[in-house]
């Protein structure tokens, strides 16, 4: 999104404080100006200067349409389902930097293997257990726990998905040598 758009909210939505992630609310009638809007959610500055993520779900309270994905695979086999979490993974955001996850380069890894028999999940044909290793552009990020929640909820909901592990990882730390060069050329680091 280029350009900054205020709006008034159209009833109460629920909030996330950018960037230690209280959860929070604001109130119908509320003028806020949408700084960001990619991915599932959006980042937006309060009448009072406060930024705050709100969920894609509450796009209706902004005036907006929530956002659907078109590129995945019905397919629940473990390869189209690899390849669908890493494209709604592609959908997730830092509230404050312009870059899906992907790019930013903090998903280590996505491996998706069949459900067996034994696990936690009871065997059920065309399932898979999802595990995601990933990381952080700062450790103390207060939107960490938020982010990894983005990642769970947006796998959870995809076909072919008996259960979700999403990790956190500090080691190797995050640096900006990690992101792709679309991401750099983005930011103007490239």
């Amino acid at each position: 999104m280029a350009e900054r758009e205020d709006v008034i909210l159209t009833r109460d939505v629920n909030i996330v404080t950018i960037p230690d992630g209280n959860a929070g609310t604001l109130s119908k009638g509320q003028i806020v100006t949408i700084h960001q809007a990619l991915g599932d959610n959006y980042t937006v500055v309060s009448e009072h200067g406060h930024m705050v993520r709100i969920a894609g779900v509450d796009a209706d309270a902004l005036g907006k349409e929530p956002h659907t994905l078109h590129t995945l695979v019905s397919a629940t086999d473990a390869a189209a389902v690899e390849k669908n979490c890493w494209e709604v993974m592609k959908t997730v955001y830092d509230p404050e930097i312009p870059v899906n996850i992907v790019d930013l380069g903090l998903v280590y890894e996505c491996k998706v293997t069949p459900t067996e028999e034994g696990s936690s999940t009871p065997l059920r044909t065309g399932l898979n257990d999802v595990h995601v290793m990933m990381t952080l552009t700062a450790p103390g990020c207060g939107m960490g726990p938020v982010i990894q929640s983005d990642v769970e909820k947006c796998i959870r909901a995809l076909p072919g998905v008996a259960s979700v592990n999403v990790e956190v990882v500090l080691d190797p730390p995050w640096s900006r040598e990690m992101m792709s060069e679309v991401a750099q050329l983005q930011l103007g680091l490239y």
